[in-house]
């Protein structure tokens, strides 16, 4: 997959079948977009395209709102490259962009640089200033600018729409099967491991803190959940537990990530941990005792090793 970051240096593509969106998490809904526009690629022997945008469009048009985001720019092209996409453009998303009419999307940027033979969308895609254009516009100027328009259907599991938003939401309360469900793969994020204050070692369950790349990347919420993780740069997978949340039973303030992995002993300080969330146990609570919480965090490791040898 070539990947574009400047739109205007973008070479002319072969009878281009493009998508566009912002695809944040790369969810089943989106995975069932790219399936159509391999198959349209392949029937019609052209170059598959997908559009997408950075920074995402919801925080340069919303900028007070704090939107949490599924993937990093990089995570998504990473989950992307797995499809066989021929082509993938990212395009920066201004507020001078946002400021486009549809007409003038569909004119300047869709057509004027692209030239689609074919353009699939998704279910209710809207477009331009003010969200005014739609699948609708894009079918009544087909045969003036030369391409066929496709839209996708809903894309339903367990009779509810497939969103990033509904995905966000799952994860905020820890509602992994739902998330994981809807993802099509296992939620992840990465986090360099950086030093805290050992309180985990003193009771048998050494933790490596991360600190999380990017401020935009969502956290799940606070709790204990049974993981999977990898050290960068090496193919070993590990298993273990991690705990999101302030620590209340020794009076913490601050949210932090750790993740205790089993059977390891090393220093690993400075490393870059990617970690997949693969079951929920329990909410964050706060125990009459440092003895009580090294209990419940050998009860909670049983859970966690239960959960994982399912995988």
């Amino acid at each position: 997959m070539k990947v574009y970051r400047n739109i205007n240096t973008i070479p002319h593509f072969n009878h281009a079948v493009v998508t566009i969106g912002t695809f944040d998490g790369v969810h089943v809904g989106h995975q069932l977009i790219i399936q159509n526009l391999i198959a349209e690629t392949e029937a019609s022997g052209g170059e598959s395209l997908l559009i997408t945008f950075h920074p995402h469009p919801r925080k340069v048009v919303y900028p007070d709102r704090n939107l949490m985001q599924l993937n990093t720019l990089e995570e998504k092209i990473g989950l992307l490259k797995k499809y066989g996409i021929h082509n993938l453009v990212v395009a920066p998303f201004t507020k001078a962009f946002s400021e486009l009419t549809a007409m003038q999307y569909i004119e300047e940027f869709l057509v004027g640089k692209f030239n689609p033979a074919v353009i699939i969308i998704g279910y209710d895609h809207k477009f331009g200033n003010q969200r005014e254009g739609d699948f609708k516009l894009l079918e009544a100027h087909a045969q003036r600018f030369g391409y066929r328009v496709k839209e996708m259907d809903e894309k339903l599991v367990n009779n509810a729409i497939v969103s990033s938003t509904r995905i966000r939401n799952a994860l905020s309360s820890g509602d992994v099967d739902t998330a994981n469900r809807e993802l099509g793969y296992s939620y992840f994020f990465t986090g360099m491991v950086v030093d805290g204050n050992k309180f985990g070692r003193t009771m048998g369950f050494p933790t490596a803190n991360l600190e999380i790349n990017d401020a935009d990347k969502l956290i799940p919420g606070n709790g204990v959940y049974a993981v999977t993780a990898r050290l960068e740069g090496e193919e070993k997978i590990y298993k273990g537990m991690m705990n999101i949340g302030i620590r209340p039973t020794v009076d913490g303030t601050r949210k932090i990530t750790e993740v205790h992995l089993f059977d390891f002993d090393r220093d690993i300080y400075g490393r870059h941990l990617t970690v997949w969330l693969q079951a929920y146990i329990r909410n964050e609570i706060k125990f009459s005792g440092t003895e009580a919480l090294k209990a419940q965090l050998a009860t909670d490791k049983q859970s966690a090793i239960q959960c994982l040898n399912h995988l």
